[in-house]
């Protein structure tokens, strides 16, 4: 435990040292709800069901961080250890291997929690955010969508042998999900035909069920996103066991 503990400790140092992880995950996510903010205040809005906006953009924007700490920073790192040759020095160490994955996942989870908890704060403080939901089926819910994608992340990791590919391919999935997830704008704004693409992304799911939650919703509720996170969890480790590359 105190090789995963170091490890843990240095892979924290090196993510806050690297600007665009620490923006795109601690302050990107806070000038959203300050643009929300400026823009309409936090009033009811009738594309919300009449919920305050803010209300929902909260855990919208939750599930955005998810979302970015999931794809970018675990795909990143890892390659970049790949293409660099760490990832086979470190194998050759007495550090086991589970050691160093762990380790991103423990980072970059306290990371995204780090994120959620400016956010919240920064809306309570400033907008008067309401929450209605239960603190602990929340934070069940941040736990499996955050493991859920870095299921995701670790898929990407194992199969993408540069640092440019990694970067293009998280990008390529982020953004579209990020825009039609309902992350930044309800779903139920957009055209038939593009609702139907987002049934199919990851990050719409973390949005229902985090925006469900929040609301109070019990989890009975969002069986089908809870269910879709399971599998996606399931899929990403077994996918990830058996594709992860040490070597270029």
């Amino acid at each position: 435990m105190r090789g995963l503990a170091k490890t843990a400790w240095m892979e924290a140092k090196l993510f806050l040292r690297e600007p665009m992880s620490a923006f795109f995950t601690l302050i990107f996510p806070l000038m959203y709800l300050f643009i929300f903010g400026a823009i309409s205040g936090n009033e009811p809005a009738p594309q919300y069901g009449g919920q305050r906006m803010l209300d929902t953009a909260v855990p919208s924007l939750i599930a955005m961080i998810i979302g970015i700490t999931g794809l970018m920073p675990v795909t990143m790192t890892m390659a970049t250890y790949r293409e660099r040759g760490i990832l086979r020095r470190l194998r050759t160490t007495p550090v086991a291997s589970w050691v160093v994955l762990a380790a991103q996942v423990i980072v970059n989870f306290a990371m995204s929690c780090a994120g959620m908890l400016l956010l919240i704060a920064a809306g309570t403080l400033v907008y008067h955010v309401r929450f209605e939901g239960n603190a602990l089926s929340v934070l069940g819910g941040f736990i499996l969508s955050s493991l859920s994608f870095f299921g995701i992340g670790f898929m990407l990791a194992g199969s993408l042998p540069t640092v440019r590919s990694a970067w293009v391919a998280g990008m390529a999935l982020l953004y579209p999900m990020m825009f039609l997830s309902g992350a930044f704008f309800t779903v139920d704004l957009l055209p038939k035909a593009v609702r139907t693409i987002s049934a199919f992304m990851p990050l719409t799911y973390v949005v229902n069920l985090l925006r469900g939650l929040w609301a109070g919703d019990a989890w009975s509720k969002h069986v089908l996103d809870a269910g879709v996170l399971v599998g996606l969890l399931v899929v990403g480790v077994v996918v990830s066991t058996k594709a992860f590359r040490w070597e270029s």
